[in-house]
């Protein structure tokens, strides 16, 4: 391929040869300081190369993306960390219109049954341009309470509840008047600031600022289910290999975060009750910094089964599952799937009162930053995990549903837990390839794969 005659271009990859197992080590590059460097670092095999340096895998921030990736020519075998336009799903306001969007496509084409499916998120209006929207479905429910979320900024930052209308006036005023900016048009390539980023400040997504704050006033939920009366929600980790088609893999572990302060409606001001984000909860005067807010995934399906019977906890995973799959499926079209792409998603999930499911947000680049130990051990594992799926070594063979903690949960449809092809037609004994809070036996796991892998390589040779 020539290279384009562009004073700003910049080649990657193109020392070593093409064939992705001519590379004696692999350069990466990347400006987090956290876990994930200790998992880089440690690699056999890699290489860390700084500022200008030719590299093969940069875990990049989104400014690099939207000043760098049009200039960039990469080789086949070269990875970046997020697609290009990723805060289609990642950003509040794009995720709920993408939703709505593919929710009334799925009532054209499949029926209001199929569509129903994607009632999994609270009734959310963009606020300052659907302000009269709002107004009109609040005072058909007066009395219930609202959050209001800044679109772009992450960590519990700007997030407020309210009851009544006079409550956001001030917040109207500042910016309801002013003239909308691009951010309500579609996104151009070079001047949207992205959601759902981070960079090297921030332990957790940390959103570029924006112009005009543009909020969602969602309705919230009032009726969390609760654990020693506390409110909490779950982080999920989703990767994305492609979205054309959707090749999307389910990890095993995450954590559920729990509010610090016993959870009431009578006080809606106090964000230790009501938000979950450990970046607020760790400043409560008695945040216990060794116990810390979380619990592993484990732990918490363990305390469901034994409050409301296996059954009931399968089809709560199952209902969590739909919503993946069909949030991914919202953005597939929309997504510029290139193959240089990989995506490592935090879904931030809140169960209710009656095992109900809700998709808060989205996150493009969850926190590496660990809170814990056994934080540190999970994010370890998983980072190492998201590597092996990524496969810069060319070791996989590509028909793997399995890769340490990662289980292929959709591959242009989904994917059996069973060998061989599954029969589609009535659905009847198709379970699908995901353990969500299962056991992660991934050390075990990843010897015999890549033992099996070194066996068939051997024989082939």
């Amino acid at each position: 391929m020539s290279r384009p005659k562009n004073q700003n271009y910049k080649g990657h990859g193109l020392s070593k040869g093409k064939e992705r197992e001519q590379r004696a080590s692999i350069r990466f590059k990347t400006t987090l300081i956290n876990t994930l460097m200790d998992v880089l670092r440690h690699r056999p095999g890699w290489v860390e190369v700084k500022d200008e340096g030719e590299w093969d895998f940069y875990w990049c921030d989104v400014s690099w993306l939207r000043e760098n990736f049009d200039h960039t020519y990469m080789d086949e075998h070269v990875r970046i960390s997020h697609f290009r336009n990723h805060y289609e799903l990642t950003r509040k306001n794009y995720m709920v219109k993408n939703l709505k969007r593919f929710r009334k496509q799925l009532e054209r084409e499949a029926g209001k049954l199929e569509a129903a499916k994607c009632d999994f998120f609270p009734k959310t209006f963009e606020m300052p341009c659907e302000y009269h929207l709002f107004v009109e479905e609040f005072r058909k429910n007066p009395g219930i309470t609202w959050i209001m979320k800044p679109v772009a900024r992450s960590q519990g930052k700007g997030i407020f509840l309210f009851r009544r209308l006079k409550d956001i006036m001030d917040w109207r005023k500042g910016t309801a008047g002013k003239k909308l900016t691009s951010l309500e048009a579609p996104p151009a390539r070079s001047a949207v600031n992205p959601s759902g980023s981070h960079d090297a400040r921030s332990s957790d997504d940390q959103k570029d600022e924006i112009p005009v704050e543009n909020y969602v006033a969602q309705r919230y939920i009032e009726n969390p289910y609760l654990i020693g009366g506390r409110k909490f929600d779950l982080r999920v980790y989703v990767l994305v290999m492609s979205y054309l088609p959707l090749r999307a893999w389910l990890y095993r572990d995450g954590f559920a975060r729990f509010s610090n302060t016993r959870f009431t409606l009578s006080s809606i001001d106090d964000q230790y009750v009501h938000l979950t984000n450990v970046a607020v909860q760790k400043t409560s005067p008695d945040y216990h910094a060794k116990k810390g807010c979380k619990w592993m995934l484990q732990r918490f399906r363990q305390y469901l089964a034994s409050k409301h019977g296996p059954e009931a906890v399968e089809t709560l995973f199952s209902d969590m599952d739909n919503i993946f799959v069909r949030s991914l499926q919202s953005v597939q079209k929309v997504i510029i799937s290139d193959k240089h792409c990989f995506e490592l998603y935090g879904y931030d999930i809140l169960i209710d009162q009656n095992l109900k499911p809700w998709l808060l947000e989205v996150n493009a680049s969850p926190s590496l930053t660990a809170s814990s130990q056994e934080d540190y051990e999970l994010k370890i594992c998983l980072l190492e995990d998201t590597l092996h799926v990524v496969d810069m070594e060319a070791r996989l063979t590509g028909r793997e549903k399995r890769v340490g903690g990662f289980d292929l949960m959709w591959n242009d449809g989904p994917v059996s837990r069973e060998e061989g092809a599954p029969d589609l037609s009535g659905m009847g004994n198709f379970v699908t390839n995901t353990h969500l809070g299962c056991v992660n036996d991934r050390n075990n796991q990843l010897r015999q794969l890549f033992h099996s892998l070194q066996s068939q390589k051997k024989a082939s040779s």
